[in-house]
């Protein structure tokens, strides 16, 4: 219940200002008891996606309200058949702000522990033969920094950046030697953490980051290009449609 309603919300299916429905109607959908239907409207509420006030009913907020760091409104958002462009972008931002920060904090704190997680994330990334484990090694790469920052701030960002790695790759995978040709970037950063060096570890991770940017804004902007010739032939399609049968249909 706590997905769908969060999904319906995100995806505009449920509009900013609209109201939920009822309780008994939630209950009636889903199956469920009134508990349930109130711990989900609660949970929405925590994250930013809805108001509740008595008597007034439960009324869904603006984007600039919800927790977009929240690893379940970031899986709302970005977990779509073709995630918000500009939102990837603009956490890609938020990642240029923080890691390379969290990298020279990691060269400067790391312990030997740290540095081993470090360097087994990075002898996996290596080794990866395929979508799968290439996505879980560069995830455990990023989270094994934010760790090794032991700033437990800065650590509250896992579930984010574990959610905005998967989608990355998702959308950046059709870029050719994409993950490849960042595996120097992050051998720079580990080495310089290795060896306590914060400046080269910033800068190194700012490599990884400004790579992945370029990226996926290449691959985006060749998705948006198709997006109007896709548009066009339904059209045409639709026109076609028209003449044949002298009444008008919309697109499916």
């Amino acid at each position: 219940m706590l997905t769908t309603l969060g999904r319906e919300i995100v995806q505009d299916i449920i509009p900013v200002g609209s109201a939920l429905s009822p309780e008994p109607e939630l209950e009636a959908r889903f199956g469920v008891g009134r508990g349930v239907v109130r711990e989900a409207i609660k949970t929405l509420a925590a994250k930013g996606l809805v108001s509740v006030r008595p008597r007034h009913g439960t009324h869904v907020l603006p984007r600039h309200e919800w927790s977009l760091l929240d690893r379940d409104v970031l899986g709302w958002l970005v977990g779509q058949d073709e995630p918000d462009r500009d939102l990837l972008l603009a956490v890609q931002e938020v990642r240029s702000i923080i890691e390379p920060a969290a990298a020279a904090l990691a060269a400067e704190r790391a312990t030997k522990n740290d540095r081993r997680r470090i360097k087994t994330a990075l002898a996996a990334m290596e080794a990866a033969q395929d979508q799968s484990s290439a996505t879980a090694a560069d995830k455990a790469f990023h989270l094994a920094i934010l760790d090794a920052t032991h700033n437990p701030v800065l650590q509250g960002f896992r579930g984010a950046i574990d959610t905005i790695l998967s989608t990355v790759f998702l959308v950046a995978i059709g870029s050719a030697g994409w993950f490849k040709d960042n595996l120097p970037n992050h051998v720079a950063a580990a080495r310089a953490i290795e060896s306590g060096d914060a400046e080269k570890a910033r800068a190194a991770m700012e490599q990884v980051l400004g790579y992945t940017k370029f990226k996926l804004a290449s691959r985006t902007t060749t998705i948006a290009a198709a997006e109007p010739r896709a548009a066009r032939k339904t059209t045409g399609t639709s026109k076609r449609n028209t003449s044949v049968n002298g009444r008008k249909h919309h697109a499916s």
